[in-house]
Parts: C-alpha cells; sequence; structure tokens
C-alpha cells in the first residue's frame, strides 16, 4: 500500500494535456510511495467498488485528488466517488475515524486565466472561493488540508508550462510531508457530527 493516494479524473483523457501530464509524472514515481488512480478507467460504467477504494484510504497517508475545474467544482465520476467512498460512519460522523489526521491535497487546472477568478472578471470570485467544499470535506473527517496547486488558463498553457507543472506536482509529492508551508499550516476545529444527526431507518 502506498503513503499516497492520487486519485485522478478526468472524462476526456485522450484530451488532456494538463491532467494527463501530472498523472504521468506521478506514474514514474516509487508505486511504493505513490499509486495513481484512474478513475474514469476503473469505473466506466460507474460503479464504484467502494470496499477497494475505502482499503486503499485507509492505508494511505494522504490523499491526492487531480482533476480539471468542472462548472467550479469536481467532474461528475469524482463526485461520485466522494459520495459513495467518504461514507457516514466511516469518513465521518459516529464511529466515522478512517480518514482522521491524513493529508487532503488538490491539484487542479482551470480554463479560465487566473484574472478570471476576480471579483472584477468573469467568474467573480478568486478561486479560493470555490474550495470551501473541498476544504470542509476535509475537516469534517478530521483531515489536514493542503495548499493546492492550481494550473489557470490549462487551454492556452504552452508545453513549456504544462511540463513545468508536472515538475512541480512530482517534486512535491516525492518531498511531502515536508513541505515549508505545512508547518504554519492553522489547525483546523474539530467538525463533530452528533449521534442524532441523522434519523434512524431508511433514508428517506
Amino acid at each position: 500500500m502506498a503513503d499516497i493516494l492520487v486519485i485522478a479524473a478526468h472524462p476526456q483523457l485522450e484530451h488532456s494535456r494538463a491532467t494527463r501530464a501530472l498523472m504521468e509524472a506521478a506514474a514514474r514515481l516509487d508505486p511504493a510511495r505513490v499509486q495513481v488512480r484512474d478513475l474514469y478507467a476503473l469505473y466506466p460504467d460507474y460503479f464504484i467498488d467502494v470496499a477497494a477504494e475505502q482499503a486503499l484510504l485507509a492505508q494511505a497517508k494522504m490523499l491526492v485528488w487531480l482533476h480539471p475545474v468542472h462548472w467550479y467544482s469536481m467532474p461528475p465520476l469524482l463526485k461520485l466517488w466522494l459520495d459513495e467512498v467518504f461514507a457516514f460512519g466511516w469518513a465521518y460522523g459516529p464511529g466515522g475515524q478512517a480518514l482522521k489526521g491524513k493529508d487532503l491535497w488538490l491539484a487542479a487546472s482551470t480554463g479560465g486565466p487566473e484574472a478570471s477568478y476576480r471579483p472584477d472578471g468573469y467568474n467573480r470570485y478568486f478561486f479560493d472561493a470555490f474550495l470551501h467544499p473541498c476544504e470542509q470535506t476535509a475537516a469534517l473527517c478530521g483531515m489536514r488540508w493542503l495548499p493546492p496547486l492550481v494550473l489557470h488558463g490549462a487551454h492556452r498553457a504552452d508545453d513549456t508550462l504544462i511540463e513545468s507543472q508536472a515538475q512541480l506536482f512530482s517534486q512535491q509529492l516525492q518531498s511531502w510531508p515536508y513541505w515549508p508551508e505545512i508547518d504554519i499550516l492553522e489547525p483546523t476545529a474539530p467538525c463533530d457530527v452528533p449521534a442524532d444527526a441523522r434519523p434512524a431507518g431508511p433514508a428517506a
């Protein structure tokens, strides 16, 4: 089992430049340290093997989400993976301790340039505003949210920039957890879900 689990999701990987380059860079690293899982190759029918995914997560020390930003969020299969794998009572809530103390890191790319993620840009908000659901997911599960690695304007990025981002991704994976920025992260307050947060019996 690898220390670092990279969950990669790109619905059209054959047309990708940024995500594919980062996936390939990670796949070249020691598999005893880094394991890359291509969700769209593993689950083309969207039937996720939850037990297998949870077993890998339980052994890993850092989870990496690698994906392009789709409608200010993650691609649909990754969202389904999150819905099913991060189960109540396993990942969070009463008895949900499986991910506690692990790190969560996002490596993402956007089609729009960085200038578009400003109050005066067409995306209206700084990019960090769109990361609150991911950051809160980490907090709810007792994970440490690490500063994301983001490549803006991926559609127009040249090969040199793509390769530079892939090298940085690889270097960060190899040097984790000895990142200078980790030492200055503020601890996140626990988000304890009470036992009666969900009604007993079948879901509505």
